[in-house]
């Protein structure tokens, strides 16, 4: 029964006109910044660099892969996935401010940054210091700043005061995650630092060059030695600058027997060459080509990117938390924390129909399994959750079985109908 006008008035509210009457606008809601302050920033000029897109699309990558806390049988193999607050944080909301993708995300690029980084469970059902018989109910990253035998000293964001704090927590409640790339990626004579510092090179030959100079060089008619013919040059080189900023048009003049030379002429180094050199050694390390970038890559450069790149980092991630927030006895039963990928994202339309028989077919996959690959609804054919071939000829009782199934669904279905309408 639709509620009444006089209800929906009653509880109707508005974000602008039914705020607390109490509520001047003044009151302390802790501390404002025009900036998120719960993001670490970045370190080395990793923002002004290619390291920035390079860090950015793994990242995303990686995101987009399911992390769940699921239970699996005997043999290792997915059995379901586990309703809980742990499983939540990992698939809908990691915090106030993240959800769990972002999260991941954010998990993925301070790790990239900083060689490794700290998974923090913030809020919990119990004390994870003195017992591991605990769920999580909100996590964020963590900056490890110092190290000792048994415990970190970590740089954590805290959204009631709304500031980073230093906080102390033992290894055995905090999961530590290491990049897999960090010789690649964080070591100190890395590629990826040879490549940045090469980079800051470049910029700071482009700011030097486009500061508005002209690196002119005066060459006056007489010697320059005494105190008197320098101060007279000096007087000369004071004139010309008083012509060029005075001057409308930036227009000065010489006498004929002055020359004038510019300096800021490009000159050739191989600075450039160097640069293109590391980028390349960098994607190959890394499993990147250009194509993966501009969306262009074929099945061999994606999977190679995959298996190379993606697969050792969500496998890092799983295991880490695995390690430390599922406890021995959970592990036992079957409980871990599991990256998934999809196999079908980067399938094209013409290759889905193929695989869908071929799956369907030999009893893989169920119709409704794939309808929900393609984002359609499931069927309601009692067929369509069956691993059978549907391309062979049914037993007659069979199908007859099938047609009073159906016969009975549609019974149910009249009967539901009537009964509401009563």
């Amino acid at each position: 029964m639709p509620d009444s006008f006089g209800k929906r008035l009653k509880h109707a509210w508005s974000a602008f006109n039914n705020r607390e009457p109490t509520y001047t606008g003044f009151e302390d809601l802790g501390p404002s910044s025009s900036s998120r302050p719960d993001r670490i920033p970045r370190l080395r000029g990793n923002e002004r660099s290619i390291s920035s897109a390079i860090y950015n699309k793994i990242a995303i990558d990686v995101a987009s892969s399911k992390i769940r806390h699921v239970r699996t049988d005997q043999n290792g193999s997915f059995k379901n996935e586990i309703k809980s607050d742990l499983n939540s944080c990992l698939s809908l909301e990691a915090n106030i401010d993240q959800t769990g993708r972002a999260f991941i995300q954010d998990v993925v690029l301070s790790m990239f940054d900083e060689g490794c980084v700290a998974i923090v469970p913030v809020d919990t059902t119990g004390d994870p210091v003195l017992s591991g018989n605990f769920d999580i109910q909100t996590m964020r990253t963590g900056k490890v700043i110092e190290w000792y035998p048994r415990h970190v000293r970590l740089n954590v964001y805290n959204d009631r005061t709304g500031k980073r704090e230093d906080i102390v927590l033992a290894k055995k409640s905090v999961a530590i995650i290491e990049n897999p790339l960090y010789a690649v990626m964080n070591a100190p004579n890395s590629t990826l630092t040879r490549l940045i510092n090469k980079l800051n090179l470049l910029d700071a030959i482009d700011t030097q060059s486009g500061s508005g100079k002209l690196d002119l060089v005066i060459q006056l008619p007489y010697v320059i030695k005494t105190a008197a013919r320098k101060q007279q040059a000096e007087e000369r080189r004071k004139d010309i600058e008083d012509q060029l900023t005075g001057s409308k048009y930036g227009i000065a003049y010489t006498d004929g027997t002055e020359r004038i030379t510019q300096l800021n002429r490009p000159v050739e180094n191989n600075l450039m060459k160097q640069i293109e050199y590391l980028t390349s050694m960098l994607y190959s390390q890394l499993g990147l080509t250009e194509a993966i970038f501009d969306g262009t890559a074929d099945e061999e450069a994606l999977l190679n990117y995959f298996n190379r790149t993606i697969e050792p980092i969500l496998s890092a991630i799983a295991d880490g938390m695995t390690r430390i927030f599922i406890t021995k006895t959970a592990r036992t039963q079957g409980q871990i924390i599991k990256a998934f990928k999809d196999p079908f994202k980067y399938v094209p339309v013409s290759e889905l129909a193929t695989m869908v028989d071929g799956f369907t077919r030999n009893a893989v996959l169920s119709s409704n399994e794939f309808r929900s690959v393609i984002e359609f609804p499931p069927s309601e054919e009692p067929d369509a959750n069956k691993l059978s071939n549907k391309n062979l000829n049914q037993p007659t009782n069979q199908i007859a079985n099938n047609q009073k199934i159906a016969n009975n669904q549609k019974i149910t279905k009249q009967t539901k109908m009537l009964r509401k309408e009563q």
